[in-house]
């Protein structure tokens, strides 16, 4: 780490992806401005991971950004990537600045990989100013440069998960408040949780705007089902809290996917449909789309003996293992 007092020369990050369970959609400011909103979600072991540096006195542009693009650039106005140009903006640093970027899986995947880009990028830049932000202010910056500066049609839920870590419940208050409520099952059941998870790559990477801004428009046609969906969210919490039962956490799962699928038509297709049902046949108690929907990763909860069934069932899916991660974004080297 750099020495008290001095600025570091070469920084990385790693921010955590999520898996919202239930709650999505209500995390929108259309939907809790009218009451409050609220999501299960928690932080998992695939992770984002940000280099930041001031960039070589040899090179002529003053920014070079390395990402699945490379852009060489000179002004902040002439960056493409508009998270990285608005969060050079948000926190001034003096250029030439150097910014790379690797994620365990693809972008568009579903589990908030833009915005655990933009908290990554917001630590490695509070870290570059010889600051600490808190995990509040990491995710208010990052939600405030998503949703307020590139007016992305989304929610606060995954720059909270990313920024904080761990499982938790979040509520979304009309004035714009977060609360956090960090769940620490008894006994040993966030590890039996996690062992009834199943997750599998559906191949199809999207962007979730166009989903996303159907979602936001339907608000008020879809808000009996979005209060619902709100008090999924509550009874996951109360599954894990009160003594964990897989099955039934699996059953509030399901109920939210059907749910879920009718708040804009986007979010699934017959060929998710298809892989949904086999995995239900092939013992799963539930599940769902990770995000918005339209493709990404199907999170599924299945008992661990029927895991290898579930598999079998969608061989032509990769299955990627999860587990649980309790730290948010954090600074892996600052020097």
């Amino acid at each position: 780490m750099a020495e008290s007092g001095s600025k570091p020369n070469l920084i990385v990050t790693r921010t955590p992806l999520r898996l919202s369970f239930a709650g999505g959609g209500t995390d929108l400011a259309e939907y809790y401005e009218r009451d409050f909103g609220a999501v299960l979600s928690t932080a998992v072991n695939q992770y984002l991971y940000v280099t930041l540096k001031p960039h070589g006195h040899l090179f002529d542009e003053k920014y070079r950004l390395n990402y699945s693009e490379n852009e060489q650039v000179d002004t902040l106005d002439n960056i493409k990537n508009d998270i990285a140009r608005e969060c050079l903006r948000l926190l001034s640093v003096d250029p030439p600045i150097y910014i790379s970027t690797v994620s365990d899986v693809p972008a568009s995947s579903g589990l908030g990989s833009s915005s655990s880009f933009a908290v990554g990028l917001l630590n490695a830049l509070h870290a570059l100013r010889g600051e600490r932000p808190s995990a509040g202010r990491l995710a208010e910056e990052a939600a405030h440069v998503e949703i307020d500066v590139l007016k992305r049609p989304i929610g606060k839920q995954d720059h909270y998960a990313a920024a904080f870590g761990g499982l938790n419940y979040f509520c979304f208050l009309p004035d714009g408040r977060v609360t956090l409520e960090p769940q620490h099952p008894p006994n040993g059941h966030l590890d039996k949780l996690f062992d009834h998870v199943l997750m599998f790559s559906t191949g199809i990477w999207r962007d979730a705007g166009d989903v996303l801004t159907e979602q936001k428009s339907n608000t008020s046609i879809n808000l009996e089902h979005l209060t619902t969906m709100r008090s999924q969210a509550q009874q996951l919490r109360g599954v894990i809290q009160n003594g964990f039962r897989p099955e039934k956490f699996g059953e509030v799962m399901d109920a939210g996917w059907q749910l879920k699928r009718q708040l804009a038509t986007g979010i699934s297709n017959d060929r998710i449909d298809t892989w949904y049902q086999r995995a239900r046949d092939a013992g799963a108690w539930g599940g769902k789309l990770a995000g918005a929907g339209g493709g990404g990763f199907l999170a599924l909860i299945a008992p661990p003996d029927r895991h290898n069934d579930v598999r079998r069932a969608l061989s032509d899916l990769k299955d990627v293992r999860v587990s649980y991660e309790s730290q948010g974004s954090r600074l892996l080297l600052a020097e």
